[in-house]
């Protein structure tokens, strides 16, 4: 049993920051990718940004230079560090993680819960 617990979504003025966390736990063997998805209201979800194991760190067009993703890999643990929010911005905010519960077993795909994120004056 795999969990994926967000936290630190809120509302906020356009402009201003906030930051994501995702904490996973459970029957953890290894993590592969840890990211970031959002959907906003009538639109499908789509991709924020991913931080693979090695370091290296992905990100949508529309979030670059505004959002940093990181992770702890020692607290299974992924950041979303958003900066310059604007209305667009608001939806709820997925964690996904690609991870293996067994040495034995393919990676699959988790995600959270997610967390709202709210852009208003």
């Amino acid at each position: 049993q795999v969990q994926l617990v967000e936290s630190g979504g809120g509302l906020v003025q356009p402009g201003g920051s906030l930051r994501l966390s995702c904490v996973a736990s459970g029957s953890i063997y290894d993590i592969n990718t840890m990211g970031w998805y959002r959907q906003a209201p009538g639109k499908e979800r789509e991709y924020v940004a991913q931080a693979f194991r090695n370091g290296d760190t992905n990100y949508a067009d529309p979030v670059k230079g505004r959002f940093t993703i990181s992770r702890d890999s020692a607290k299974n643990t992924v950041y979303l560090q958003m900066h310059g929010l604007k209305p667009e911005d608001m939806a709820v905010y997925y964690c996904y993680v690609v991870l293996r519960i067994s040495a034995w077993q393919s990676a699959h795909g988790y995600w959270g819960q997610g967390t709202q994120v709210t852009v208003s004056p």
